[in-house]
């Protein structure tokens, strides 16, 4: 049972640096939990690729098309984006070290697996990595 953030999960779908060892444990693992929110953040992964000419549109839409039936087939546990994540992201900054370089979005998906009870975190985002110690979650990678 692992959580990851957007960027770890595109490995599964985007050729990258350390894409084939963080799909052995994506494949190898028994539930991969990720939040709401990378539904729409890997749309914009495979079209920024689609947007660069590193796939073509028929490249592009077959990511699309593996995306959609790994989700159809349960391959991710979606947790919610809800109202407590979005109000905690929001007080989150009030109480947050001056000193820490956080994104809405990262800070979005760390609250989530806070919330729901993870201690660590997959992710290859070099600002989630940095911050993910100041909530209390530990980042890893393949």
């Amino acid at each position: 049972m692992i959580f990851c953030d957007t960027s770890a999960i595109a490995k599964l779908y985007v050729l990258e640096k350390d894409s084939s060892a963080m799909r052995t444990i994506l494949e190898n693992d028994d539930q991969v939990f990720v939040s709401e929110l990378a539904r729409a953040e890997l749309m914009s992964v495979f079209h920024k690729q689609l947007r660069e000419k590193i796939w073509t549109r028929d490249i592009f839409m077959e990511a699309v098309g593996q995306f959609s039936n790994d989700d159809i087939g349960g391959f991710w546990t979606w947790l919610p984006l809800d109202a407590i994540i979005i109000e905690a992201s929001a007080k989150l900054y009030t109480t947050l070290p001056d000193t820490v370089f956080l994104r809405a979005a990262d800070s979005l998906h760390l609250l989530t697996a806070r919330h729901h009870g993870f201690t660590e975190i997959y992710t290859y985002d070099r600002h989630q990595t940095k911050a993910s110690p100041s909530l209390g979650i530990k980042p890893l990678t393949a």
